[in-house]
């Protein structure tokens, strides 16, 4: 095959594992893709990196390793991305936090996102729950509002760590509503959700992969869902416009976890991951995996949508962290 005719293939979707290296074809992958996961293990990305460890081999064959490379919010693993040989054999699987929250609090990060990585696929995103004590004195969304209005500063937040999504749901949230909440930064959230069972803490904004179990079983109390409509994971939960506080009633955050790879990766690696997590999206059986972690599953799409979400969201955080002088 011609290699004009090769690369018009690959622009138009139509790629084949094969991509062209020094004029002769090359199989990829061509040795165990090792997907980069930001953070410590039970956390959404490494749920979804196992979960294509048997995906990947089953279908295609191909082995998958997956190396948590946790700290500095995300930093550590993302920089580790930027610095790989752009062949595809090292990539990135990863939430929002570290690609669009961690750069927009942190200055002088040793690499920018939008210029050292490269969007491939996305695959799927949990939202995020206001979750309080079982025996907070509120029911409602509403009540909680009007108790943290009348007396500024009583309550105590916790998030998952400073730069996280959760420390900057909570000051967003904090802003429209215009109430005083003092924030505790943890290292995750294990410990944060403990803490606000007991009663140490009084309110959390957290990710529903790691609070929805709690929230099953009774551990702690959900308010709402931080989203205009209800979540199909966890439908009992009222959403912001049934909360019963118009100033909230638009505030919507998602936690996304997608695949990324070093900016020089070849097109014809993003249209291949792109192409696979697709047809995985397409799968009830991986749909159900997914949902068994507390994720709702993407519609299939380009690997533009990843990178119109980085985009999107960035800017937003970045607004707010100007807006609020935060600084970390």
């Amino acid at each position: 095959m011609a290699r004009t005719t090769r690369r018009a293939m690959l622009a138009a979707g139509l790629a084949t594992p094969m991509l062209a290296t020094r004029g002769r074809a090359q199989a990829y992958p061509s040795r165990p893709v090792r997907f980069i996961v930001p953070f410590p293990p039970g956390n959404m990305s490494d749920l979804i990196a196992r979960l294509l460890i048997d995906e990947m081999q089953s279908r295609h064959n191909v082995q998958v390793v997956v190396d948590n490379r946790a700290g500095a919010t995300g930093a550590i693993g993302v920089q580790a991305v930027t610095s790989a040989v752009p062949d595809g054999h090292t990539l990135l699987l990863t939430s929002n936090s570290p690609i669009v929250v961690n750069p927009a609090v942190t200055p002088n990060l040793p690499f920018d996102v939008t210029r050292d990585l490269v969007s491939m696929a996305l695959i799927g995103w949990t939202g995020f729950l206001i979750v309080v004590p079982p025996d907070f004195p509120a029911n409602t969304l509403a009540e909680a509002v009007a108790l943290m209005r009348a007396t500024p500063g009583r309550y105590i937040a916790a998030n998952p760590g400073m730069g996280t999504a959760g420390h900057l749901n909570t000051e967003m949230f904090s802003r429209l509503t215009g109430t005083r909440l003092e924030q505790v930064p943890y290292r995750g959230s294990t410990q944060a959700l403990l803490d606000l069972s007991t009663g140490r803490v009084q309110f959390m904004i957290d990710a529903m992969t790691s609070s929805m179990p709690q929230v099953q079983g009774g551990r702690i109390k959900a308010l709402a869902v931080v989203a205009r409509n209800r979540s199909p994971l966890l439908p009992e939960v009222p959403s912001m416009r049934e909360a019963g506080v118009p100033e909230v009633a638009d505030f919507e955050s998602l936690a996304w976890a997608g695949i990324m790879g070093p900016a020089g990766t070849p097109q014809g690696v993003t249209l291949y991951w792109n192409r696979a997590i697709n047809e995985l999206l397409q799968e009830d059986s991986f749909r159900r995996r997914l949902a068994q972690q507390n994720v709702e599953a993407a519609p299939p799409s380009g690997s533009e949508k990843l990178a119109d979400l980085v985009a999107t969201d960035l800017a937003r955080w970045r607004q707010l962290v100007r807006d609020a002088h935060i600084v970390i």
